[in-house]
């Protein structure tokens, strides 16, 4: 079982969020039976929200399947000897939690060290408001907390680090994103195949 102690505000807000918190499989099947439901997570059911479910539980089971862990991966998690917590922030919805989930996955399966539990970011919004990208509720979000002084160690998200230049590229000479830059977007997660969001996981592991 997961524990973290409740002696802060950051603590208490994270522990309440754990309540509440999916692990990888539980997240899995209810995003599957909001397809079926015609459904979606977060505060509104609006159809472009449902349709993004339906993509990215399509788009899940491929990762699940395709996502192929190099040598590399499996040299660092086994060096890797702290335990901690992977709370990630999420909805069925986004298209940048559907590549980076599983990958997340994929690794805390290797070892018993990271515990991945996920959390729905409309039902967590004091979480949410702790851990802001620029101001902006951005998801996934993954926190990652030491589990023995309970200490958050460090962030990642919304998106890998290439992705994130990519993104800030286009706002800066674009504005706002465009849905074909989306579409765009994940054709690019196709393309690199998790690798970024891959590497800049193994750097939060081996950050000192």
């Amino acid at each position: 079982m997961t524990k973290i102690k409740e002696d802060s505000p950051t603590e208490q807000i994270i522990t309440s969020s754990l309540t509440r918190a999916l692990s990888y499989k539980e997240y899995r099947t209810l995003v599957e039976e909001l397809v079926v439901n015609g459904q979606t997570t977060g505060t509104e059911q609006k159809e472009s929200l449902i349709e993004y479910t339906r993509l990215n539980s399509k788009r899940m089971k491929r990762w699940d399947k395709t996502i192929k862990l190099p040598e590399l991966a499996y040299e660092l998690i086994k060096k890797f000897d702290k335990s901690v917590l992977w709370i990630v922030l999420t909805e069925s919805w986004c298209g940048d939690a559907a590549p980076s989930i599983p990958v997340m996955n994929k690794l805390a399966e290797l070892t018993p060290n990271i515990t991945l539990k996920l959390v729905l970011r409309d039902k967590n919004p004091e979480l949410m408001n702790l851990f802001l990208t620029n101001g902006s509720m951005s998801i996934p979000k993954l926190i990652m907390v030491d589990l023995q002084n309970n200490q958050v160690l460090n962030t990642w998200g919304p998106r890998p680090s290439r992705a994130t230049k990519l993104v800030e590229s286009y706002k800066a000479e674009h504005g706002e994103l465009s849905p074909e830059f989306k579409q765009d977007l994940q054709l690019w997660y196709n393309k690199d195949k998790g690798e970024n969001i891959l590497q800049d996981l193994l750097g939060l592991l081996t950050l000192k």
